[in-house]
């Protein structure tokens, strides 16, 4: 394992492209959950959590419980698999090496890795839980972010505790609430990294991005 992991969220039902597995429509030839796995190509391990019929190597293919469940209930069953797959329980389980983690949306077919290392190299100089990028108006984009991982699962635990132990609907926002954040604005090259593919109109715009 390296320093830092990722856990892509695969798993929604993309109501407004017709129901259609979303993260697998390709942009650019290649499908944009895809396009997230080789923005973080080094990280170790990287985790899907979705229907993933046959992973590429090197990555796990988890489902959230149950399969629906929303984005945090899909951000606890990466990070079980994180722990898993360290060979790891308790409080050690998400300790280095793997101290940090990736956590992006399946449909982000811009990001790039210098994104992610960016975000990355914010949270090791900051000496804060996590990092967001934000778009021109301030909105903090709250499924392209990189974690220090035993405070996101602190964070985890400490709302299913509030809900009584379930996960199911909860909001990305209710989770990362008690969180240090630092919010991370994009001036590279290219369009946003953090663009995401919720209509067929954007799966076209991005497609004329990466021609």
């Amino acid at each position: 394992m390296t320093g830092f992991a990722a856990v892509v969220l695969a798993g929604g039902a993309a109501r407004r492209m017709g129901g259609v597995d979303k993260p697998d429509v390709p942009v650019g030839g290649v499908a944009m959950r895809d396009r997230v796995l080789a923005a973080v190509a080094g990280a170790d391990p990287r985790v899907v959590v979705g229907p993933l019929a046959d992973p590429p190597p090197g990555v796990l293919a988890v489902r959230e419980e149950p399969p629906g469940a929303g984005p945090v209930a899909a951000t606890a069953a990466g990070l079980a698999a994180l722990a898993e797959a360290a060979g790891r329980t308790g409080p050690a389980a998400f300790a280095e090496p793997a101290g940090l983690v990736a956590l992006l949306a399946g449909d982000l077919p811009l990001l790039t890795a210098d994104a992610v290392d960016l975000l990355t190299w914010t949270v090791r100089a900051g000496g804060v839980d996590g990092a967001l990028y934000v778009d021109a108006t301030g909105r903090r984009q709250l499924l392209c972010g990189v974690w220090r991982t035993e405070r996101l699962r602190a964070a985890v635990d400490r709302l299913a505790a509030q809900r009584g132990g379930g996960l199911v609907g909860a909001s990305m926002r209710a989770l990362f609430g008690g969180l240090s954040v630092a919010e991370v604005t994009w001036s590279g090259a290219g369009a946003a990294p953090w663009f995401d593919c919720d209509t067929d109109q954007d799966v076209r715009q991005a497609r004329e991005w990466v021609r």
